[in-house]
């Protein structure tokens, strides 16, 4: 980049900080003494002690919180949240939030845990009586000075008298002398108890056909994975013994990278924002007939599943038939350029066409590489993007056809030698997700009717993952098991699609009103 471009992206970043930071600043010509004291209590598991006895002011706390990026530009739900728990719903609208909108959100997105948000709320239900006879019974180890409810509930905590899986004397003290507020506890351990569960892992899967074989070395493979150093690999291919499925990395080639199921683990991770004024665009680019390649039948089935869950996802759907390069390029470019994404959550782009190894076939039969695709939509390409994920999805082989059975073909085209520019796959920048219908080197299989196996389990699993509310990465996985069960009719041929991200956060995709009708 030049310096001159390099001082124009510096200066609007300057501008957008300012902008962020004046939209905090009226947030807190709004909040009294009483809110500042809400907001340390519920940010005691964000801020340090020694740093929260400093803030005097909401500005001090948002700035802690911008500090460890608790809150951030591109993500200010957690003051969404402070502002909702503390009843100054109100200014949500600075934040470009509604309470409906923040409601919604909470399940998944919540950073304030469960045990600060009850004490919170039973300090709301405290009365000064009631209060007063909360220290009576406790007089001998309560200092004699004047507390609220927050500040006694505070120290009840601090002397670690209670805590999350200990509120043995406080309900004693709700027995006794606020015994409705009982209820609140019990909803918090019915809370607690769901919240509780297994983070999601590969799962044993069957091994593919003896007869197909790599098409590619390791020092390939090394160049392809090179290019993604942040970027989180998973071949969930187990062998015929039934062994788990194991993570491939670079260390097994010569260097490592992280697994897949490693970015979904036990730590919770951030959600990408998604409540702005549209859910964003899908193009689904379907390649049925080709100038010297085979046609592709099954492949519009493929288009209007893409087509029927993306919309009902919330996307604009632009679908292409037959793109030649040419054309591609015109699709890549108006995309690329559109106003619309300044407004938008996500980019969903969608390839459904004949491939191999790194690379997929336009309709005049050019070989595209997938990464030259995808570098269209990077930071600097696109600064409507930046920060927003940016979902591709390719319906192509990746490497050595297959003879196919009647009703079973393959999305592939004869192995030649791959040039290397094809290796790269994915832009070395953040937030790209890039999902192939199978590992390179092999082919991906379509039913000349009911389409692709990719495809349809994609279709399928976004359809019964997103209202149990799963990311993205939780539905490619069960997507992944899916498919590698799945054989020809003769029960020689299968598949594994391969998942690679540089995802910063969680893609959780709202639950649509709507059921998705079949």
């Amino acid at each position: 980049m030049t310096s001159q471009g390099q001082s124009l992206n510096s200066t609007l970043d300057d501008n957008c900080q300012v902008d962020f930071r004046g939209t905090l600043l009226t947030i807190n010509s709004y909040l009294g003494d009483q809110d500042v004291e809400h907001l340390k209590f519920l940010c005691r598991d964000s801020i340090t002690p020694k740093n929260l006895e400093k803030c005097g002011s909401a500005l001090d706390i948002f700035e802690y919180l911008l500090a460890e990026e608790w809150l951030t530009e591109e993500d200010p739900f957690f003051l969404a949240e402070l502002l909702y728990t503390i009843k100054q719903k109100v200014l949500l609208r600075h934040l470009r939030y509604t309470k409906e909108q923040v409601e919604n959100w909470l399940p998944v997105r919540r950073k304030v845990s469960l045990f600060r948000n009850l004490l919170y709320e039973l300090s709301e239900d405290i009365s000064s009586e009631n209060l007063k006879s909360m220290i009576f019974l406790l007089r001998e180890s309560i200092p004699k000075v004047q507390m609220t409810s927050l500040s006694f509930l505070a120290y009840l905590e601090k002397q670690e008298k209670i805590d999350e899986d200990n509120l043995t004397l406080l309900e004693d003290l709700c027995k006794k002398i606020v015994p409705n507020l009982m209820r609140k506890i019990d909803k918090y351990k019915r809370e607690k108890a769901s919240q509780v569960r297994a983070p999601p892992v590969a799962k044993e899967t069957e091994s593919l056909h003896q007869g197909e074989k790599e098409l590619f070395c390791h020092s390939d493979i090394k160049q392809l994975l090179g290019a993604l150093p942040e970027v989180s690999w998973q071949d969930e291919h187990a062998q015929s013994n039934g062994d788990r499925a194991t993570p491939v990395s670079l260390e097994m080639l010569g260097s490592s990278v992280d697994t897949l199921t490693s970015e979904t683990s036990t730590k919770e991770t951030a959600v990408y924002r998604m409540d702005r004024k549209h859910r964003g665009y899908c193009v689904v680019v379907n390649n049925h007939s080709f100038t010297s390649l085979s046609k592709r039948p099954g492949t519009n089935k493929d288009a209007e599943c893409l087509r029927r869950v993306f919309q009902w996802l919330g996307f604009r759907v632009h679908i292409y038939v037959n793109v030649t390069k040419g054309h591609l390029e015109e699709v890549l470019q108006y995309f690329r350029t559109h106003p619309g994404h300044a407004d938008g959550d996500c980019f969903v782009f969608c390839v459904l066409t004949h491939g191999k190894f790194g690379a997929v076939y336009s309709s005049d039969g050019n070989l595209i590489p997938i990464r030259q695709i995808m570098s269209h939509f990077t930071a600097q390409q696109c600064p409507a993007l930046a920060h927003k994920p940016k979902l591709f999805f390719i319906q192509a082989c990746q490497g050595e056809e297959i003879q196919p059975s009647v009703s079973i073909e393959a999305d592939a085209v004869n192995p030649e030698h791959v040039p290397p520019s094809l290796q790269d796959s994915i832009p070395v920048e953040a937030d790209f997700l890039l999902g192939l219908a199978t590992v390179p080197g092999y082919v991906s299989f379509r039913h000349v009717e009911e389409g692709s196996w990719y495809i349809q389990s994609l279709y399928n699993h976004l359809k019964d993952l997103v209202p149990r509310q799963e990311d993205i990465l939780s539905i490619l996985t069960a997507v992944n098991d899916d498919v590698s069960r799945q054989v020809d009719k003769h029960g020689t041929k299968k598949q594994m699609p391969q998942p690679a991200f540089t995802l910063r956060k969680k893609v959780v995709f709202p639950v649509p009103q709507e059921e998705l009708l079949l």
